[in-house]
Order: C-alpha cells, then sequence, then structure tokens
C-alpha cells in the first residue's frame, strides 16, 4: 500500500465504526451507501483521520488494521523528522558523583515532544488518563495518542480499568510509546490552578517529576524528555513551574545516584517557555 491508500482505508474503516456515527460528529458530508465524501486533498484526509483517532473510544480493533496504522504512522512519524538525544548536548550536569564518577545531565531543547528519540518521554495527561477526546485538539495530550497511535489509549484504558478509578494528581503510569521514537511514555496528571498558587500545588507538581523519575528508574531507563506540565489549560504559572521542575529534578538526581537515570530533557514548545528555561537553568 501506498501512504494513501493507507490514509483511505484507514479512515473508511473507522468510519465504519457505530454505524457511521464518528462521520457525523465530525460534520463529514454523507455519501453512497451509507458512506462519507472523503476529500483528495491529502491534509484534509490527515486531519480527518486524526480527528476520527481523537475521538474513538477504547475498545478494540482487527490485528490487520493496527498493522496498517503502524505502517502508516511510522512513516509520517519518519517524515516529521526525529531528534536522538544522542545528538543533543547537555546544558548542565547535575546531582551527585556516583561510584563511576558520573553525574546526571541536564538538556534544554525545543520542539515536539513526539518527535523525540529518548527512553520516555512524559506526557502532561487528564486524570481519566485515555487522552484527549477533542478533534484536532493542540494539547500535548492529543499529540501524544494520534501519533503513537490507537493502542496507547487502549493500554491506557487497560491500567486504569484495572486501578478501578482515576489516576489521582502527582502520580504517574508507564505505558509503551508504541509507534512514537521513544521507548515509553511516562503520563502524570499535574495539579490544576483555579485561584491562586498554594503550598499543595507546588507539592503535587513537584511529585509529578520526583515519581515520573521514580517510574523511570524502576524500569531501568537512562533518558527522559519532560514537558512543561501544567502549565497549559491546568493554568500553573509557567515561570514558577519551571523552578519547582529544574529543583524537583536536581534535588532527585543529587539524592539518587546510583539509579539508571542520567539524561534528563526539559522541553519546550514555545519560544516564551524557552526563555523561561533558560533563566532557570543559567543560560544565556
Amino acid at each position: 500500500m501506498t501512504q494513501e491508500e493507507r490514509r483511505l482505508y484507514l479512515i473508511t474503516e473507522l468510519l465504519k465504526e457505530d454505524k457511521g456515527s464518528a462521520g457525523f460528529k465530525l460534520g463529514l458530508v454523507p455519501g453512497n451507501e451509507g458512506g462519507f465524501v472523503i476529500p483528495d486533498d491529502e491534509k484534509s484526509q490527515r486531519d480527518i483521520l486524526r480527528a476520527l483517532m481523537n475521538i474513538r473510544g477504547p475498545y478494540s480493533i482487527s490485528e490487520y488494521f493496527l498493522r496498517i496504522q503502524d505502517e502508516y504512522l511510522q512513516q509520517v512519524n519518519k517524515e516529521r523528522g526525529i531528534t536522538d538525544i544522542a545528538d543533543l548536548k547537555p546544558v548542565r550536569k547535575a546531582g551527585g558523583f556516583d561510584k563511576l564518577n558520573h553525574r546526571g545531565q541536564l538538556y534544554l531543547w525545543q520542539g515536539d515532544i513526539t518527535t523525540l528519540k529518548v527512553d520516555a518521554i512524559v506526557n502532561a495527561a487528564n486524570s481519566q488518563l485515555l487522552g484527549c477526546f477533542a478533534p484536532l485538539h493542540a494539547c500535548i495530550d492529543n499529540c501524544i495518542h494520534t501519533f503513537a497511535g490507537i493502542q496507547l489509549r487502549l493500554a491506557c484504558n487497560k491500567l486504569m480499568k484495572k486501578q478501578g478509578h482515576e489516576e489521582g494528581t502527582g502520580l504517574c503510569k508507564i505505558t509503551p510509546a508504541f509507534n512514537l521514537p521513544s521507548r515509553y511514555v511516562l503520563h502524570t496528571v499535574g495539579p490544576i490552578i483555579y485561584t491562586r498558587v498554594g503550598e499543595r500545588e507546588k507539592l503535587l507538581l513537584a511529585s509529578c517529576y520526583k515519581n515520573c523519575l521514580e517510574t523511570a528508574a524502576e524500569n531501568q531507563l537512562e533518558s527522559l524528555a519532560f514537558c512543561c506540565i501544567s502549565t497549559g489549560v491546568f493554568r500553573f504559572p509557567a515561570e514558577l513551574a519551571a523552578q519547582i521542575a529544574v529543583e524537583s529534578v536536581e534535588k532527585w538526581l543529587a539524592e539518587n545516584t546510583y539509579s539508571s537515570v542520567k539524561k534528563v530533557i526539559f522541553n519546550v514548545f514555545g519560544n516564551k517557555d524557552l526563555e523561561i528555561y533558560k533563566k532557570v537553568l543559567g543560560q544565556k
């Protein structure tokens, strides 16, 4: 199959589910024999496929579908470009010395976290832990689930069913990353700020970083990339969040010099966050 053939197959199969209700939800034009009119241009098709994946619930699908989806996403992710942590330079060292006289390394990188080749990337998740269901939403939760594939929502759903309740703030769950360049995704729920930031919210945000690092160490991971947890729709002030992030990571690395975790990336997307982290990390 070509990429276009894969894309059209995936769209068609997803539109068949639930008697086409997904197509009506997305406002697609009905076609012949109960189907929908699929635009010819690539961008529209990409958007439709992403939207269908976004709104799809965590229920099973055929292995053949998953194989075609994986082939499609792996090519898409390759075309988007992959950044390997091995090609990045640390901005400074952190933590104490271990028996081999090594120290943890801190990195600052601006870009799309879903294109990073590291052992794990951190997802700023919601308490359902199932990803963002809003079609084409720009949040990191939506992007990670989009480019990982629908297996990620299925894996998260399995974890949540086993747990039996929503994920607590500051905790961490680990899943495979499926079609992403990273090996794993660490899902953590940051604190939501409704009025002002109190000590409880600061401690909860610090717990997000601590528990992600603990989970990475438990799974013998060496490198991980943190996004700016809670600073988007959860409204945690960006400068304070960056200070807590750096302090929490440095403290953990200093207290866990024998752990497998040696490389930590602070990932930012916008220029404003880049300048904030440069200031906190003492970079020009």
